[in-house]
């Protein structure tokens, strides 16, 4: 297919690469900045563009991939002028009908991952979520997903949000745990190095059993003068002091349930 894409942020990135190694045709990289689009667009092999009113008409797809703040100012000058093309976004809590009025055909590619532009994925292994409002935007979804991933799934938009609502949690909150353990071990000069082993076992636990079963550590049997003792280390720091705390009861409290 021939596609533009809009945007040229990690999920663009690695999402573009993929679909061109897949043999699609990406005519154009769309970006506010050109230094975005362009590094992009090398990539991609095509052209870099900076003014939305010089995007090409002549794409089959485009596929926009932007901030969920910019895809209100995005979407209807995008739409102008080529309702009856084909309109993919791929955010994970945007509906689908932020289309709706604006295209006659249109649909989500949500590829549920954690990108960096640096860091390479196996795309066939991504999960993918689709969606679209009638069957050409939703063959079209299924066939673009299809040429890059092997596990495509058909999802609404209010299944679909709650599935990254899930994500944030699994992804994104863990994420900034590792911050929060760099920085404790940073201040005491050990290396962040040490966590690995343990952030790895307690990956691979959950392909095994449920987070639930894994989980371990002071707040399961709630020890309170651990948790005391712990909580008072972080007094320096208000934020995570009270993000330990508030853990501690979640956990404690998800443990009881049992």
């Amino acid at each position: 297919m021939r596609i533009v894409f809009v945007g040229a942020g990690n999920l663009a990135t690695n999402f573009g690469k993929a679909l061109h190694e897949a043999g699609n045709d990406i005519l154009q990289v769309y970006s506010r900045t050109y230094e975005s689009a362009s590094a992009l667009a090398m990539l991609l092999d095509c052209s870099p563009v900076t003014n939305i009113d010089k995007i090409n008409n002549d794409a089959d797809v485009y596929v926009i991939s932007v901030s969920d703040n910019a895809m209100a100012d995005v979407v209807p000058q995008l739409c102008n002028g080529r309702e009856d093309k084909i309109f993919i976004h791929t955010a994970g809590s945007v509906p689908i009908n932020v289309f709706e009025g604006m295209a006659l055909h249109y649909g989500v590619i949500y590829p549920m991952q954690t990108f960096s532009k640096n860091k390479e994925v196996k795309f066939k292994e991504i999960p993918c979520f689709i969606e679209g409002n009638d069957n050409i935007a939703l063959e079209t979804a299924l066939s673009l997903a299809g040429s890059v991933s092997d596990r495509v799934y058909r999802m609404n938009s209010e299944e679909r949000k709650y599935l990254h609502l899930a994500a944030v949690f699994a992804c994104n909150f863990v994420n900034h745990c590792y911050g929060i353990s760099f920085e404790i071990l940073r201040r005491h000069n050990i290396s962040f190095d040490v966590m690995m082993p343990l952030i790895d076992e307690t990956a691979r636990k959950v392909h095994t059993c449920s987070p639930v079963e894994a989980q371990t550590g002071p707040a399961v049997r709630y020890d309170q003068n651990i948790i005391r003792l712990q909580s008072e280390l972080l007094k320096d720091n208000p934020v995570f002091k009270k993000i330990y705390e508030y853990m501690s009861v979640s956990i404690n409290q998800t443990a009881q349930k049992r």
